[in-house]
């Protein structure tokens, strides 16, 4: 367990899936499952929790490394604890946790439709490398990826 301010960080366990999932189906249209889940953790991948002081599920983020950077495959905030500085809080231990396993940066993938999301990552120091064409479902159709990555030499976020 890491602590972050008064919230903390903890490896992200089949314990913590139906909390997580519950959160997943609120934040997202296109929600991950369950067995999303769990076979992401089952094939290695790290998943962390934030937590608040009093145990609550804050955010969490799922990591797979790959060769030399890590690929960020899920990160979520409660839906009414968003605009309050916990996406970056899961940013920036996306950052230490890639750094701490060698990695040379972080590559993710997000919706043009998630403005939101968008510009945190850019605030964040992530740039836009690449789209994936119809790579989301979406109502009765697909919706591209937006293909971005953070280099540690482009990170402003953090040193």
């Amino acid at each position: 367990m890491r602590q972050t301010g008064p919230n903390h960080f903890s490896p992200m366990t089949l314990a913590d899936l139906d909390e997580v999932v519950t959160v997943e189906v609120r934040a997202y249209p296109f929600p991950w499952t369950r067995q999303n889940f769990s076979d992401s953790l089952d094939a290695g991948h790290q998943g962390v929790c934030l937590r608040a002081v009093d145990g609550s599920l804050l955010g969490y983020f799922l990591l797979m490394p790959v060769v030399d950077e890590s690929h960020l495959l899920n990160v979520c905030v409660v839906p009414e604890m968003q605009g309050n500085g916990l996406g970056v809080q899961l940013l920036e231990e996306v950052v230490r946790v890639s750094r701490a396993q060698g990695m040379g940066g972080v590559l993710l993938e997000v919706r043009p439709s998630n403005m939101r999301a968008l510009r945190i990552y850019e605030r964040f120091g992530f740039e836009q490398i690449g789209r994936r064409k119809g790579y989301y479902p979406a109502s009765g159709r697909r919706e591209d990826a937006i293909v971005m990555r953070l280099s540690w030499e482009t990170d402003r976020a953090v040193a």
